[in-house]
């Protein structure tokens, strides 16, 4: 995961050198906080002994704050740093092993710190679109895993990631306040662990993708 990110800030590093380097004038840094609604997209196969059982998984839809900072580059090649964290629950659904029955186990949280490197449509009037591509590495901690299972484990996860918003500028100045709209497609893939020694005499392991949709609305500032 480190090689990853060390890999796309020097990617970024290389820009840099081809752009020149921005100085203060230039408005290099915007920072953006936006309510994002974070959608999953979830579907999961499940096994016990490495045989398959039937099922899926329900992730629930969480609506979070988030922080991006972002550093341009140019006026329209930028690199942007995504930064939330959610609580999610989740739910075993259709579990062959209780009659197809939902089988709630818990609730997780999610970091999914995500770097994209986005173009920037600049003609010169306020409303900027952009597009961005990148990569999104995935930890879970605090796992809970309810009143049923005994334990639970979530990898964590690398995938790409993909964008598309814009910027409204509220100041009519190359820098200050924007209104955001912003939109990213996340692919997540964990393989969990669910111990259920003590109500089913087994352990499950899913192949769990949660590939959500991100959904957010905020404000910029741009120094």
């Amino acid at each position: 995961m480190k090689k990853l990110f060390v890999a796309a800030l020097m990617a970024g590093a290389s820009l840099t050198g081809i752009a020149g380097t921005a100085s203060a004038e230039d408005n290099p840094w915007m920072i953006r906080g936006r309510v994002i609604g974070l959608l999953p997209s979830e579907s999961a196969d499940l096994s016990v002994a490495g045989a398959a059982m039937g099922g899926s998984v329900k992730i629930s839809d969480e609506y979070v704050p988030e922080l991006d900072i972002s550093y341009f580059f140019t006026k329209n090649i930028a690199a942007e740093l995504i930064l939330a964290t959610a609580q999610h629950d989740v739910t075993a659904t259709d579990v062959a092993a209780v009659a197809g029955a939902d089988v709630k186990i818990g609730d997780v949280w999610v970091l999914p710190p995500t770097l994209t490197l986005q173009y920037h449509f600049d003609n010169g009037g306020k409303f900027k679109p952009y597009v961005g591509a990148g990569i999104n590495a995935t930890l879970f901690y605090s796992e809970d895993a309810g009143a049923v299972a005994d334990n639970i484990d979530y990898d964590s996860s690398i995938g790409p990631a993909l964008q598309v918003g814009f910027d409204y500028d509220l100041d009519g100045t190359p820098g200050g306040w924007a209104f955001n709209a912003d939109v990213k497609k996340i692919w997540i893939n964990s393989d969990v662990t669910v111990d259920f020694t003590t109500a089913l005499g087994a352990t499950v392991k899913a192949d769990a993708d949660i590939n959500p949709l991100v959904v957010g609305l905020g404000f910029g500032y741009k120094f």
